[in-house]
């Protein structure tokens, strides 16, 4: 039972943030306590209003928390906490699911000012942000994404990118080497060796790169030892066009290393 009006206000209020309204869970944790109450009973532990107490089994009921009798009276039991919980994380992971479509579907149709948003670059700020970013854009790719960056980076990111790509899109990387197995069906091109390179700049190589989405968008990545990385993110036609030819030129030089 429970042993404080402290304990079940927070008990309360955890099922809230499940879902649950404050008589649903006060009559599901009233039910917990006695098994096989009737709703006078369940009206009696819980100090639901006696009106409220059917409506709120009804819906227990539908959220399959609550089991009902087919006795006179009828007699209802509580789902076992641990099942209880479950059920109400499953409801919230489809209704977060079904949210996250709905609202990507918006943001892919949004409309935009009059000064219209090719010109825009954004700035994004910290190596976490920068990669919830990418991940972010390359689930809306959908003909191609090419990539230049250091493996010291791309090692830990591309992991996280790969679920997101669609099986459609051309991915092309260029990076100064790789290890393990290379994603199916990625065009993969080495740079040459960086040893002629100062040690400084060899660390600023750590924390670059740039991406190109569908030849239409640039994220542009730099940082250094003791700069957090920062990026610059445009759909302008000139920035991107900017780097599309930068990624051309690495190209060529990779290619002529092969």
């Amino acid at each position: 039972m429970v042993e404080s009006p402290e304990t079940l206000a927070s008990t309360i209020e955890s099922l809230k943030s499940l879902g649950l309204t404050k008589y649903e869970a006060l009559v599901y944790i009233a039910l917990l306590q006695a098994e096989g109450a009737s709703a006078s009973e369940i009206h009696e532990i819980s100090t639901v209003p006696r009106a409220s107490v059917y409506p709120v089994l009804d819906r227990l009921v539908q959220k399959n928390l609550v089991s009902v009798s087919h006795s006179t009276p009828r007699r209802y039991n509580a789902a076992p906490p641990g099942e209880g919980i479950d059920r109400m994380l499953r409801y919230i992971e489809a209704d977060a699911q079904r949210a996250r479509e709905a609202l990507t579907e918006i943001y892919r149709n949004r409309t935009h000012p009059e000064h219209g948003r090719q010109e825009l670059i954004w700035t994004i700020n910290g190596e976490e942000t920068i990669r919830s970013r990418l991940v972010e854009i390359t689930a809306g790719t959908e003909h191609s994404l090419d990539i230049v960056s250091s493996y010291a980076f791309l090692g830990h990111t591309l992991p996280a990118l790969l679920p997101k790509i669609r099986e459609n899109v051309t991915l092309r990387i260029i990076t100064d080497h790789w290890e393990g197995k290379l994603p199916e069906g990625a065009e993969l091109y080495l740079l040459p060796p960086l040893d002629h390179i100062h040690s400084v700049h060899r660390k600023l190589e750590e924390t670059a790169g740039v991406f190109i989405i569908d030849q239409t968008s640039a994220l542009v990545l730099m940082g250094g030892e003791f700069i957090s990385p920062t990026a610059l993110y445009s759909e302008s036609q000139g920035f991107v066009n900017f780097f599309i030819r930068y990624w051309d030129f690495i190209e060529k030089i990779s290619k002529k290393s092969q």
